[in-house]
Parts: structure tokens; C-alpha cells; sequence
């Protein structure tokens, strides 16, 4: 028998024994109360989140991949901050993969058992080509499910980074990584429901492992999204707006020059900071490995 009472995310919680009795107005300040271990538990485990980034963002600048991996709310998080990177920053599959047990349809259909097969993992695995050169990322808040467990043992095969994400202390995942991110967020409001404080912490921690990459990685100037793809009215008002921001230009010269640059949120600053046509703009950003910093720097 799976013997899971040593794991903090399944133990009850002693705060809200008596949820069930409370006002609505009750609970919500209950599991809010609840919430604010999150914050704690991430602060705590910032150095091994900081080191995770500092593999990673190598991998990436060497067009290398991180991959996502995990089952039912780890699987679907992972999922969506990779989903997250092209329109935020103009990065898409050459740079990260979300990959869920059950495969796609598991992001709206939960797949029974599939969360236990380490077979499928390899062959998810195998089906990205993923090698040596990319790091793998395992998230899991139990720090046990086999998916996990069979995709980090494949990828320690190959030579490949492992990073594990989980919300245990001494996380199975956590002993075969290379680096280990425990954030410990104790007990759930309701028992065993890891969509709550677990799932915010590893929300939350996707979102600061995938943000800091992409600021290494020259998508972010001062605290811009100057590579985010203007698709749609409110993307393309977002892009004037960071022109705006970033040049103190008008919003009309804005509008000109984003028409300019051909959608080009970086170049388009650059032309405006430098002076620059559009073809000197792109050229300047070529040799500063897009970095707008480097380029007005100069």
C-alpha cells in the first residue's frame, strides 16, 4: 500500500479542521490566511530557484530546450508557462516545451493512470528529440509521482540538466535532480487538494524561473516586454505603449514607427534611441545579441 502520510501536501490541516461550518465570507478569509504561507514558503527557497535559472538560461543561449514535465495541476502549469513565452517574448518551441501525462487532452480531461506510467514519459520524451543539450524540469508537489520520476532518470541518461519542483520536503524527485526546488507549503486548506498552496507556489515559481531567463536572455528592457508579439488590438496597443515608454516619443511616432520596423517592438526603439533606419536598427541589434541596453550603451 502506498504509504503517503509522510508527505506535508496530504496531512490535514489543523487551521481549517471546520471549513465546512463557516460563513462564505468565513472561508475566503480562511483560505486567504492559508495563502499567505505561499509567499514564505517560495522565499525560502529562493537560492535553489536562482541556481535552477542559472542552469537553465545557459541551455537556452546555446539553443538548447527547457522541457516542462508533470501530471494533472503540475503538468497543466507547466504547460501553460511555456504556452506563456511566445507572446510575452517572441520565444516559442525552440526554446521551451510544456509536456502533461496523458498528452494534450489531459489539460482538460484528467487521464486516470497515467500519472504512473514512467514508460510514457521516455517516449514523450523521445517524441521532442530531447537530448544532452536540453534541461528537463520536473514538477510534481507530491515529489513522487513515476511520470516524473521516469522522465528525470531518462533525461540523467542522456547527460542532460534536471531540475525537480516540488512542494515536499526530501522529494523523491528532489534526490535524483541535479537541482532540487522544494517550497514547502504545509498542509492544504482541503486535504490532499495540491490545486491550491502548492499549485500557486509552483505558479508562481514558473513565473519567476521563465521571467528571469527571458530578462538574461535580452527580452526585457528596464522592465519592458520589448519582444512581445503584437497579435492582436490589445498586444498591438501594448507595443505602441512600450515604444512610447522606452523613447518618450509621441504615441503617433509610436504607431509610425512600429509600422516602420515591420512590428518590431526592439527595433523600433533602437530606431527611434539611434537615430537609426530600419536596417541599421536591425544590424546594431544583430551585434549586441538583441540587447537594446547594450546597443544605446555604445
Amino acid at each position: 500500500m502506498l504509504n503517503l502520510s509522510t508527505l506535508q501536501t496530504e496531512q490535514r490541516n489543523q487551521n481549517t479542521l471546520s471549513i465546512d461550518t463557516l460563513s462564505t465570507l468565513e472561508m475566503v478569509h480562511l483560505i486567504n490566511q492559508e495563502d499567505t504561507q505561499v509567499l514564505n514558503a517560495i522565499s525560502e527557497c529562493a537560492p535553489s530557484i536562482a541556481t535552477a535559472i542559472d542552469a537553465i538560461y545557459p541551455c537556452i543561449e546555446n539553443k538548447g530546450r527547457l522541457v516542462y514535465m508533470g501530471a494533472g495541476t503540475s503538468g497543466r502549469l507547466g504547460v501553460l508557462d511555456a504556452s506563456e513565452w511566445f507572446p510575452t517574448y517572441g520565444v516559442g518551441e525552440e526554446s521551451v516545451i510544456g509536456m502533461i501525462a496523458g498528452g494534450d487532452v489531459a489539460l482538460r480531461v484528467p487521464i486516470e493512470g497515467a500519472e504512473d506510467d514512467r514508460d510514457q514519459a521516455v517516449k514523450d520524451m523521445q517524441s521532442i528529440h530531447f537530448n544532452q543539450n536540453d534541461v528537463l524540469l520536473a514538477i510534481a508537489s507530491s515529489g513522487r509521482t513515476p511520470y516524473c520520476i521516469g522522465a528525470l532518470e531518462y533525461a540523467k541518461s542522456l547527460g542532460a540538466k534536471t531540475v525537480s519542483l516540488a512542494c515536499v520536503s526530501k522529494s523523491e524527485i528532489g534526490q535524483i535532480a541535479d537541482i532540487a526546488i522544494e517550497a514547502i507549503t504545509g498542509p492544504e486548506v482541503v486535504t490532499g487538494s495540491t490545486r491550491m498552496k502548492a499549485g500557486s507556489a509552483q505558479k508562481m515559481i514558473l513565473n519567476i524561473i521563465s521571467t528571469s531567463c527571458m530578462i538574461k536572455y535580452g527580452k526585457v528592457y528596464g522592465n519592458l516586454m520589448v519582444d512581445v508579439k503584437p497579435t492582436n488590438v490589445k498586444l498591438i496597443q501594448r507595443a505602441k505603449n512600450i515604444i512610447q515608454e522606452a523613447t518618450g516619443c509621441t504615441q503617433k511616432r509610436a504607431s509610425d514607427l512600429l509600422t516602420q520596423s515591420h512590428d518590431n517592438v526592439k527595433v523600433a526603439i533602437v530606431m527611434e534611441l539611434m537615430n537609426a533606419d530600419y536596417e541599421h536598427a536591425c544590424q546594431m541589434l544583430s551585434d549586441n545579441e538583441g540587447r537594446i541596453t547594450h546597443v544605446v550603451s555604445r
